[in-house]
């Protein structure tokens, strides 16, 4: 899901993200626009043939984020919406709280087994965006309570 900032913003930027696009993923940007609503009514980003997010390419056979593209190359000052950020973690807010969820999918396969043989925990690997989103004080406790349950 998209803030209201991040689809504004996502408007203002995609000329310069399009070029660091895919054709596939431009037509599907063109056709749909640069925010979609989904079927929760959350605003969200386009996808190429309802599978990966408009904004990806590919390098060998990796998918990265175009937008993340044009900020590494300083085309824009926006790096990512923060939920393609934290992917494949999902956040949703609740009466009281936040939960955080992983979303198990087959294209994160790869990075799984690279995790699992190299001993990277998702929570470790996605310490920046988790740290953005929660921030510091939260993320040091999420390592605390890691450490406590690894121990078991």
């Amino acid at each position: 899901p998209l803030t209201e900032e991040e689809v504004k913003i996502l408007e203002e930027i995609f000329p310069f993200v399009k070029p660091f696009m895919r054709n596939e993923g431009i037509r599907a940007v063109e056709k749909q626009g640069t925010s979609i609503t989904d079927f929760e009514n959350d605003r969200v980003t386009p996808l190429i043939n309802n599978e990966e997010c408009a904004y990806t390419y590919l390098e060998g056979q990796v998918y990265k984020c175009a937008i993340e593209k044009a900020w590494e190359e300083g085309k824009i000052s926006f790096r990512k919406p923060l939920s393609c950020h934290l992917f494949p973690l999902r956040m949703k807010k609740y009466s009281g709280f936040t939960a955080v969820n992983y979303q198990q999918l087959a294209i994160c396969s790869g990075a799984v087994r690279k995790g699992n043989a190299e001993g990277i925990h998702v929570y470790e690997f996605l310490k920046e965006p988790l740290i953005r989103a929660l921030g510091e004080n939260i993320y040091s406790e999420l390592c605390l309570a890691a450490n406590e349950l690894m121990k078991k």
